[in-house]
């Protein structure tokens, strides 16, 4: 491995409306080394490697590639430049064959016609030089999405790759998929190509890679060898610690004590082959259950079978004394179950209604459009939950698009408090909001529990998990691992010693 670095992001600032998605970070890729980019969702990897590949301008720093300064207009451009990407869903025509993706725009040709037996016989010896054994003549449909995912890093290598970036290549495979995919890798290093993985899979990234980056909240938190960063202090860095603004406020359910009384939620053996493994989880009334785990631990897996936003094929789920069966979002409100889910953008609100038609889609939708929302009463709801929780600017009748993030999570959260649910479910509801938003969420939170609403709190930040929860169930591989109960347990370094420790395989 070369010590030369064959790219260098210097200072690399990119704003999005006001939210700063990099700041000031910097990164370097050497020839020849396999290099993860870790870090929990909105830690900025994404536009990292969009900034580098031409997607994004940054709006500062630069960027070297070979030692010469480039600024790629887009995509075609890096790809030109020697830099490809295979993201992690597959981007090939699968009614064509096998060499066919392979050579799509580059096929040799025998005056204006393709000529077929070569684009064979050159993917054939493709596939060869990274041990690769495909029928190239058979279409793409046939195989695998792990052999899908090989040809299209054999494609992005064909056009003279220097840098190739995969992007959760293995979220969909198997254990011997996986075990392929990597041995290509390897074999791509020790030709000269420089690779950057990124993966929530922690097993396979220090199995693989040569060097870490590790993002936070949009900022450079540092860049180790993988031999000299441990597992524990990997999690500490993706996680890490909250602003001292956070850190001020108290949490007010450690003012109250949660009743021993029979829980309002019971799951037994709940699960969903491929998204979440069986688990028990009770959650009584004015109780905060956190759920912590690192990206891809199964946490919005886990509260989206109790929402009915997906349909469990194990176990039993009980709430308010009954068992619940034909679960689904609709029923679900019904029963009084509320969920905030975590992309709040495509699945919690509706972009193009007003703050006011946003807040009262919940209320309405309980009476039928038959029994309407008076306006006077809507009028006066409104009013009263954009002074309680602080919107800003204080219009309804602003296009809910046109909020800062902060603003519209808690225009989402006033839909549900409308109806007074028994459980709120709330998954991420500060991820990429200002710190005051994230005050103002945390402590609304606490009032809620306090009041006797129980609440089932997911969060990648640990200051916040411990902060607001009673008890905690931490999530590993898709797993329920273990569940913190004692305050002398729910610490943020007995979750990060969880998470470690939870779901070996010796």
């Amino acid at each position: 491995m070369s010590d030369q670095p064959i790219v260098e992001m210097t200072g690399i600032v990119k704003d999005f409306t006001g939210v700063r998605a990099l700041d000031g970070v910097d990164f370097t890729l050497r020839p020849g080394e396999i290099h993860a980019v870790m870090g929990e969702n909105g830690a900025g990897k994404s536009t990292l490697i969009k900034v580098l590949t031409g997607v994004h301008g940054p709006d500062a720093g630069r960027i070297l590639l070979d030692g010469a300064p480039v600024r790629f207009a887009g995509p075609g451009a890096a790809q030109a430049a020697g830099i490809s990407t295979v993201y992690q869903e597959v981007n090939l025509a699968e009614n064509l064959s096998v060499a066919e993706n392979l050579l799509a725009g580059r096929e040799p040709r025998l005056g204006p016609f393709i000529n077929f037996r070569a684009v064979r016989r050159r993917a054939r010896a493709l596939l060869d030089d990274l041990g690769i054994d495909l029928n190239v003549a058979a279409p793409l449909s046939s195989y695998s999405i792990a052999m899908q995912q090989l040809v299209a890093i054999a494609r992005a290598v064909n056009i003279d790759a220097k840098v190739l970036i995969l992007d959760e290549p293995t979220s969909s495979l198997d254990r011997d998929e996986v075990a392929v995919l990597l041995g290509v890798m390897r074999r791509l290093a020790a030709e000269g190509v420089a690779l950057v993985f990124i993966s929530h899979f922690l097993e396979q990234v220090y199995e693989i890679c040569d060097r870490m980056t590790v993002l936070r909240n949009g900022k450079l938190i540092g860049s180790w060898d993988t031999a000299d960063l441990p597992e524990n202090a990997l999690i500490g860095h993706m996680l890490g610690r909250e602003a001292a603004t956070l850190e001020q406020i108290e949490r007010v359910a450690a003012a109250h004590q949660v009743a021993d009384e029979a829980p309002l939620l019971e799951a037994e053996g709940l699960g969903r082959k491929g998204a979440v493994a069986p688990y028990d989880l009770t959650v009584r009334r004015g109780e905060v259950v956190g759920l912590a785990g690192l990206l891809g631990s199964g946490r919005t897996e886990t509260v989206r079978l109790i929402a009915g936003a997906d349909r469990p094929d194990s176990g039993e789920l009980r709430f308010d004394g009954s068992k619940v069966g034909g679960h689904n979002p609709r029923t679900a409100t019904a029963r009084g179950i509320a969920f905030c889910p975590e992309n709040r953008k495509t699945e919690g609100l509706v972009a193009d209604l007003t703050v006011a038609e946003n807040m009262i889609l919940a209320m309405q939708a309980s009476r039928g459009w038959a029994r309407q929302v008076s306006p006077g009463q809507r009028a006066e709801l409104v009013s009263a939950f954009i002074d309680k929780l602080g919107i800003r600017p204080a219009d309804p009748d602003l296009p809910v698009r046109n909020l800062s993030g902060g603003n519209q999570q808690k225009v989402l959260l006033a839909r549900w408090m409308l109806i007074e649910p028994k459980l709120l479910i709330l998954d991420e509801p500060t991820r990429g909001i200002d710190v005051g938003a994230k005050a103002d969420i945390q402590r609304l939170v606490a009032e809620l529990s306090a009041d006797g609403m129980a609440v089932l709190f997911v969060s990648a930040e640990l200051d916040e998990v411990t902060r607001l929860s009673d008890r905690i169930a931490v999530l590993r591989d898709r797993e329920m691992i273990a569940m913190l109960e004692t305050e002398a347990e729910m610490t943020a370094e007995h979750i990060v010693d969880a998470i470690v420790a939870g779901g070996r395989r010796d």
